[in-house]
């Protein structure tokens, strides 16, 4: 598969998979078995009627997303990272932002800093100190702003 036409097939994966298809794409994500019922995505996601369940199932079953077993349950095929799935990465089962551990890496880094300087170990410096608190803070930002921002 050339670069171009996996690009294409990227823009138009992304083009078809936003909205209700996109939420019960993130449910099956987040789903320890990557297997979910109709009711069940009804229930979880709020959907009026297992109908609105059923076509956005079988609109990822089209997709090549999931694959449908003789139970009736739906799979999920392939994990593909579109949208703003992209900022995004499973930990366990659950979905974080990808900015999640560099605002923890900073901010230990940070508290290192701060705990040496009061012990007397390394000598404060005003810039390290600032480069610490503007580099966590802008990532503790990005974090929160993903966070809000995601579908489910």
């Amino acid at each position: 598969m050339s670069n171009s036409q996996r690009s294409s097939d990227s823009a138009v994966l992304e083009s078809l998979l936003r909205g209700k298809t996109l939420r019960v794409y993130w449910y099956l994500l987040q789903q320890p078995t990557h297997m979910v019922g109709i009711r069940q995505v009804q229930r979880a996601l709020g959907f009026s009627s297992p109908s609105i369940a059923v076509h956005h199932l079988e609109k990822l079953h089209d997709l090549g997303l999931v694959r449908k077993k003789r139970t009736g349950e739906y799979v999920l095929e392939e994990e593909v990272k579109v949208g703003i799935l992209r900022f995004f990465m499973r930990m366990g089962h659950f979905l974080v932002p990808r900015y999640l551990f560099y605002s923890i890496l900073f901010s230990t880094m940070l508290a290192t800093y701060l705990v040496l300087c009061v012990t007397g170990l390394v000598v404060p410096s005003f810039y390290a100190l600032m480069f610490g608190l503007i580099s966590s803070a802008a990532f503790w930002f990005e974090t929160v702003k993903l966070w809000r921002s995601k579908p489910f």
